[in-house]
């Protein structure tokens, strides 16, 4: 027996009927009204008699209503989009502050924020490293709002250099690029009372081994220029996301993260179904979202930092493609875009 399954796009589900069940327009129009529906003025019902079978199309009339499946990909985050804005950067090779592979990154990542109509700005500064200056630049993107307040997406778009090691750093510094330029994407589309302003820091990387001056370099100078020009008041939320692409996902508790985001975070995450993917236990993470905390800012850090067995992936060159998945980057992604949605509800 065939069924004939029609979506009503005003209706919550799709309704299926088979020919035994329809006898009748009377009989029709009442179940469509038991669904909450107005058949006369959606829909247009065609009867074709054939043999013992009775046929109905129901026909949306020009005026109805699209498909929402026409309008989730321009308003919904993207894994796969995600994953091939990481492949792409990926491919610019090794990244590290002051490179010519960063700097053609750069110009790259400039090209494909241009087309969202936000307002790019490059923030040119000189880090101060253990082997000396080194040219760098945080690339800020804004979308206006009218609230006065500001919530922050950042992460990294930088690699470690690291002696006699091929280090790509697809997670550590790929996917953190991958994801805020297609956040960036939704960000451009989304209705936010909010400023919205996604940022990819330069120099997040130690030269050489970590410590409180040779790290974060990008983060810890846009504290000292938002300090500066007042915008660092304004901040509503800052969320930071760093290794966010493994394919065995699992984002820290950080606690040296904001509670409040930390407790929204898990709520967006359980709404979603995703509660598997968020670690419970406790720990502390230095990254590039210490700098705005330490200066008061309400500021989360989503990262994964069990990348491959024991952590052996970090910072080696097994820090690759074949080790990251779309689907991580869309589980990060669903939970950040529904956590700013929260933010600017509040």
């Amino acid at each position: 027996m065939q069924s004939y399954n029609t979506t009503v796009f005003s209706a919550p589900n799709t309704i299926s009927y088979t020919p035994e069940h329809l006898f009748s327009l009377k009989q029709l129009q009442k179940i469509l009204v038991e669904r909450t529906l107005n058949p006369l003025n959606h829909l247009r019902i065609i009867f074709k008699a054939q043999l013992s079978k009775v046929t109905i199309a129901l026909i949306l009339l020009p005026f109805a209503h699209r498909a929402p499946a026409a309008t989730v990909r321009n308003n919904t985050f993207d894994g796969k989009q995600a994953f091939q804005f990481t492949e792409k950067s990926v491919a610019f090779g090794e990244r590290p502050s002051g490179s010519d592979a960063i700097l053609k990154l750069h110009s790259w990542i400039v090209s494909e924020l241009k087309p969202l109509g936000g307002r790019i700005e490059q923030d040119s500064f000189t880090g101060h490293t253990p082997t000396g200056p080194v040219p760098m630049e945080n690339i800020i993107v804004k979308f206006p709002g009218t609230s006065g307040k500001v919530v922050a997406v950042t992460g990294h778009y930088d690699t470690k250099r690291i002696p006699l090691v091929h280090f790509v750093g697809a997670n550590d510094g790929g996917s953190s690029t991958g994801f805020l330029l297609e956040f960036a994407r939704v960000a451009a589309k989304m209705r936010h009372p909010d400023d919205i302003y996604v940022v990819f820091f330069d120099g997040e990387e130690a030269v050489g081994e970590w410590t409180d001056t040779n790290s974060r370099y990008g983060s810890r100078h846009l504290v000292e220029k938002w300090t500066s020009d007042g915008t660092l008041a304004r901040i509503k939320a800052l969320i930071n996301v760093d290794m966010i692409g493994d394919k065995d996902l699992d984002v820290l508790n950080d606690g040296n993260s904001s509670q409040s985001l930390r407790d929204m975070v898990f709520q967006v995450a359980a709404k979603l179904g995703d509660s598997k993917y968020f670690l419970k236990p406790q720990n502390g993470i230095d990254d590039d979202h210490l700098p705005f905390v330490n200066a008061g800012v309400n500021a989360i850090d989503l990262i994964d930092f069990d990348y491959g067995p024991q952590n052996s992936y970090w910072h080696t060159d097994k820090d690759t493609m074949d080790k990251l998945s779309s689907h991580s980057l869309q589980v990060v992604g669903d939970v950040v875009v529904g956590l700013v949605n929260e933010l600017e509800r509040s």
